[in-house]
């Protein structure tokens, strides 16, 4: 006589013996690579070392999940962004809820896991699958990648991948500022008075100078005695460009406007790098980078939604200044972090480590700074260079001046700069910004 077993643990013991019988994954696993096998630690166990050649790595199944997220959240932002422009609606600064929250999250520490998730190395057979996947999230354009997609071998080189030569042209006028980055353009404007403002959004700046820090070498008003000798470095350019990147390095003012000499204007442009963007920075210009600056900060994200709602954004995130010279005068690109952007790469100094572990107050740590020139001469790079790299994408401030009039004696002739952008704009590197023409 067979004992008799409750109806609810013959169902169990059926479904047990169901998933233990190989049967049902016969044709499924004839379907997929086969990895080539490697020796079980348990060769008691006749099934662990097929199971174990089926089991996605667990960095590669969070990576998946991330990207599933960020594509939603994208989706949704974009389509509320998109909403608002049609019905030419500009939504002003507003702090919420989710800024005050975002602010108590150690999301520099969450930045630093997910650098290492993504510097981990994925199977050769999978890297074309996650990469596609990545693609049709975040709308890149794979078919510029400059390596085959299986070259790639972590996201982190998938996400600093170099582009086929001239897949972005860069514009050859010499009167013309191009892009540094592929990206959407936020904000562009230029720069008045003495305590000059950088709009963030609509009903809120901040300082510029808290941007580039105190000891920028930001222009100010110039007197006689400065700009007697900017007339003179103008004059001696042609002789000896040297000499003239010590002046400009020694008192980099702007001129005052008289009927001899130029008038410059001080703008500047904010470029904001989405996950799917091409990741690379490059030089705006021929320029001379004098001075660079680390500010160790947060990592608050970078997207439209988050410069609605937080607070000096820019300047309280981790950021990389570089500052120069150019032909028309001063120059200096802000590469702003974020969640998950905690690492800035730059080509040009290479042993420069951001997002690094910190005990101290991250507002009470001065820059960390370096001096580049060495006889006025610093590091020179020549329009579209390479000059940088994010993880992922952030945000690039650009600070320039550029001329606004010139009158002369005898016969008036006037440039002017103007920009040849407006927010909402994509851009990619190598097109223009602005440019000045003769008239």
């Amino acid at each position: 006589m067979k004992p008799r077993v409750p109806h609810r643990f013959r169902l169990l013991s059926y479904h047990i013996r169901y998933l233990n019988h190989p049967k049902p994954f016969t044709s499924f696993a004839k379907k997929l690579p086969t990895p080539q096998s490697t020796p079980s630690i348990n060769a008691g166990n006749g099934s662990s070392q097929g199971d174990s050649s089926y089991l996605l790595p667990g960095a590669t199944v969070a990576t998946i999940l991330m990207l599933g997220a960020l594509h939603a959240r994208r989706m949704y932002d974009d389509k509320k962004t998109e909403e608002m422009r049609e019905k030419g609606i500009e939504v002003e600064f507003q702090p919420d809820v989710k800024a005050s929250f975002l602010r108590l999250l150690p999301l520099r520490s969450i930045s630093r896991c997910w650098g290492q998730l993504t510097s981990l190395e994925i199977p050769v057979w999978l890297r074309p699958h996650v990469y596609r996947a990545w693609a049709r999230a975040f709308h890149s354009n794979l078919e510029e990648a400059a390596l085959p997609l299986d070259k790639y071998t972590s996201l982190k080189e998938f996400f600093v991948r170099a582009l086929k030569e001239g897949s972005r042209p860069i514009d050859a006028d010499p009167q013309c500022l191009i892009s540094p980055v592929d990206g959407t353009i936020l904000r562009f404007g230029e720069l008045k008075g003495a305590g000059a403002m950088i709009e963030q959004v609509k009903g809120f700046s901040y300082p510029v100078f808290s941007l580039l820090g105190a000891r920028s070498l930001l222009p100010t008003t110039a007197d006689s005695d400065v700009q007697e000798e900017h007339s003179e470095s103008i004059e001696s350019t042609e002789k000896s460009k040297k000499s003239w990147w010590r002046v400009s390095l020694a008192s980099p003012k702007v001129w005052d406007p008289t009927l001899s000499c130029p008038k410059r204007g001080l703008f500047y442009c904010v470029i904001y790098l989405k996950p799917g963007d091409y990741h690379r920075i490059h030089s705006p210009a021929d320029w001379n980078i004098l001075v660079r600056r680390h500010f160790s900060g947060n990592l608050y994200p970078v997207n439209e939604r988050a410069t609605r709602t937080f607070r000096n954004l820019y300047i309280e995130n981790e950021r990389v200044v570089l500052e120069g010279v150019w032909q028309e005068g001063f120059m200096a690109l802000a590469a702003v972090g974020a969640t998950n952007i905690g690492s800035i790469k730059l080509f040009i100094e290479p042993e420069l480590q951001t997002n690094k572990p910190t005990k101290k107050s991250l507002h009470s740590e001065p820059p960390e700074e370096r001096v580049y020139h060495s006889e006025g001469v610093g590091r020179v790079l020549k329009k579209g260079d390479e000059l940088g790299a994010f993880n992922m994408g952030s945000t690039v401030v650009l600070v320039f001046e550029a001329p606004i009039s010139k009158l002369l004696h005898k016969g008036g002739s006037s440039e002017e700069f103007n920009f040849s952008v407006k927010c909402g704009d994509k851009i990619r590197v190598g097109e223009a910004l602005g440019r000045w023409h003769s008239s």
